[in-house]
């Protein structure tokens, strides 16, 4: 599991700190850098991937765009700290944006080095090798599994099991896609090609899943078209009668549904979603946020709706909302909604949503500069 992210320089994370529990909920005023830490943490991974160049020309950006304006660093520092069986890793380094790679490294287990990089080498058990490769993002991601321990291959596969959808949307999840790759896309666009790739079971066990709140559902299936095109349909039984639908024609929230489902079945992810209640009706709000909680994954989630917050238990939204607000300097800044005394003190005659409901967001961070200052 990752427990903390620190990041520097990206966007209006400036000294940016996020501690990080099981399940965490994202709350705050439109333009406090909800989306953007749900980036950040994309980002992070596709620097363990080294497809750097590839994940900007998939959002339309360009290097450029990843730094932060009120700053006049270049380079994006980074530092993660995680648990992977028993043990306490961090890695930590700083990426270049003109090479699109990370020019300082280190990852420690406990408070052992046991990889560095810096000035055009890296250092593994105590040798150093001088770096006569290219590379995009860490260093890692062209290092062969042989040449990995034990550790770093953990570590490696808790940052790329950071999965974002942060970008879904229905009219992509409605697209044809040839192949997932294991991917369902930042937007949902290979869902059609995710649900073939992975099978019968895999459709079935959706199937039996949605049934719970769509009962006239009768099969998802799906169906390879010329040239590789996979097309995604759904087929309902309402008395005697079967209607077929494809993709092009499904509700919205079912397609979300089904897009958040399937990445919960894949399992040994870190899960980011933006809006989450977007698209989804409210009575089924409940039926999400049970899912999502109850996971196995470890999941982020941005919301705008107090729904989301009241389906939650105390216990659950003391250690899981976020509250992000920014401060004088335009910098995004975050602290836990119900350690903020007021909320807490409301909490407990109120419920989470209500909680959300009651409270002026335009004038909850001067409370938190006010115990800044005290302290």
């Amino acid at each position: 599991m990752i427990n903390s992210v620190w990041i520097d320089n990206f966007k209006s994370l400036v000294d940016f700190e996020l501690p990080l529990s099981k399940f965490n909920c994202v709350v705050g005023l439109n333009g406090s850098g909800k989306s953007t830490i749900l980036q950040a943490m994309d980002f992070i991974s596709q620097l363990m991937c080294g497809e750097v160049e590839e994940w900007l020309n998939a959002r339309n950006w360009d290097s450029s765009d990843l730094n932060s304006k009120l700053t006049k660093k270049s380079n994006i520092e980074f530092k993660v700290g995680l648990k992977v069986d028993g043990k306490e890793l961090s890695w930590q380094g700083s990426f270049n944006r003109s090479s699109l790679s990370c020019t300082k490294e280190s990852i420690y287990c406990g408070a052992d080095k046991i990889l560095s990089v810096e000035d055009g080498s890296y250092i593994y058990r105590g040798t150093k090798h001088k770096i006569i490769f290219d590379y995009q993002g860490s260093i890692l991601s062209r290092l062969k599994d042989n040449q990995q321990g034990t550790d770093l291959k953990n570590l490696k596969e808790v940052i790329l099991n950071i999965r974002s959808l942060d970008l879904i949307s229905p009219e992509l999840l409605r697209s044809q896609n040839r192949s997932a790759d294991g991917k369902l896309g930042l937007g949902g666009e290979k869902l059609s090609a995710f649900i073939h790739e992975s099978g019968t079971e895999t459709a079935d066990k959706l199937r039996e899943e949605l049934k719970k709140i769509y009962p006239q559902l009768d099969e998802i299936r799906t169906k390879s078209l010329r040239s590789g095109w996979k097309q995604l349909e759904i087929n309902e039984k309402f008395n005697d009668r079967k209607v077929s639908s494809t993709a092009r024609h499904v509700n919205d929230g079912m397609l979300r549904l089904m897009a958040v489902l399937l990445q919960l079945q894949i399992g040994k992810a870190f899960l980011l979603f933006d809006e989450i209640e977007n698209g989804i009706n409210p009575e089924l709000i409940e039926y999400l946020i049970d899912h999502l909680v109850k996971s196995n994954d470890q999941i982020m989630v941005t919301t705008h709706s107090p729904m989301v917050l009241n389906f939650m238990d105390d216990d659950v939204a003391k250690d899981s909302v976020i509250y992000l607000y920014k401060d004088e300097q335009g910098q995004t800044k975050s602290k836990r909604l119900f350690d903020i005394p007021s909320m807490a003190k409301k909490l407990d005659f109120m419920g989470p949503g209500e909680v959300f409901i009651d409270t002026d967001l335009t004038k909850l961070w001067m409370e938190i500069t006010d115990m800044s200052s005290e302290s």
